[in-house]
């Protein structure tokens, strides 16, 4: 293997990556607040869809990334009136927000199909994006440095803020927090929007940068993967970091042994093989006792104030 080829391995790899870890750092900060979202894969819809249609209208990248967030925020907040204010099941509601995002971008996007937006570019001057060897830390487009700033932005919030103590408190036990004169809703509807907002950058990063195209159902379940994620890095910034892109070198395998001529395993297989891993790894840490005891202990249960 070469050094361009496997230089060219690892931009693939950091980009594959990016999406689910701005998925997954929102999901981690919702969790983290005791609610649980499975809508993730259709926000990640809504938001690729609505960032692909406002760009292909007004021709400005940033407005499109802008009204993705917003968009999902938005379905993000759906989920948050039934499940926050009516109290309605968590699991059922976030399956139906993903089955709702699935039907959305379908209907959104069925004057889109086919047609391409301009790729967005490299954040740095050409002179350091195309060297051989600089094109590792200055290749990329500005989405992924903001995904490497959020999970920082996301690690000090958790843990070194005021806001970040509510919000971990109202997770733990909300019952506490309301007692002292937290407001548990607010602080829980904030987390969905936020957890929306990237969901949605993360689900436009492949129609704006991946495959700067709309196609249905383009995030291909990316966003269980988003889901799993969390629960692997046991709801720390960091670790999520690093399984992110552990599953973008996954995600990868079988562009790069098809590239590679490499024949012995089907292509099928290897397309197969980010959800065969997010089972394994669910599977492994159901094994691990300590892994659940370190999940937010009012993860997915509804808070009804008694006053």
């Amino acid at each position: 293997m070469t050094e361009a080829i496997l230089i060219s391995i690892l931009v693939t790899v950091v980009g594959a990556a990016t999406p689910i870890l701005l998925a997954g750092l929102g999901e981690l900060v919702v969790e983290k607040s005791g609610v649980l979202n499975l809508g993730v894969e259709g926000m990640m819809l809504v938001g690729a869809v609505t960032g692909f249609a406002v760009t292909t209208m007004t021709g400005v990248t940033f407005v499109g990334i802008v009204a993705a967030a917003c968009a999902a925020a938005g379905a993000s907040m759906i989920f948050g009136y039934l499940t926050l204010t009516l109290t309605a099941n968590q699991v059922a509601t976030g399956l139906a927000l993903t089955i709702f995002g699935i039907g959305l971008s379908s209907l959104m996007g069925a004057g889109f199909v086919g047609q391409t937006v301009e790729r967005i570019g490299p954040l740095f001057p050409p002179a350091l994006a195309e060297h051989e060897h600089l094109r590792i830390l200055f290749g990329y487009d500005p989405v992924v440095y903001f995904s490497f700033a959020m999970t920082l932005v996301v690690a000090w919030f958790l843990r070194r803020t005021r806001a970040g103590l509510i919000l971990r408190a109202v997770g733990e036990n909300d019952v506490s927090a309301h007692s002292i004169g937290y407001s548990v809703i607010s602080v829980r509807y904030m987390a969905v929007a936020f957890g929306g907002a990237m969901a949605g950058i993360g689900g436009c990063y492949y129609s704006l940068v991946l495959t700067p195209m709309w196609a249905e159902r383009l995030t291909a379940g990316r966003g269980w993967i988003a889901l799993a994620l969390v629960v692997f890095s046991a709801w720390r910034p960091m670790r999520l970091l690093a399984g992110a892109y552990l599953f973008g070198v996954v995600m990868t395998l079988e562009l790069h042994a098809k590239a590679a001529g490499f024949e012995y395993v089907p292509p099928e297989f290897l397309a197969a093989m980010p959800y065969l891993a997010t089972i394994v790894v669910l599977a492994l840490i159901s094994l691990r006792k300590s892994v659940g005891s370190q999940a937010p202990a009012c993860l997915g249960q509804p808070f009804k104030p008694s006053t």
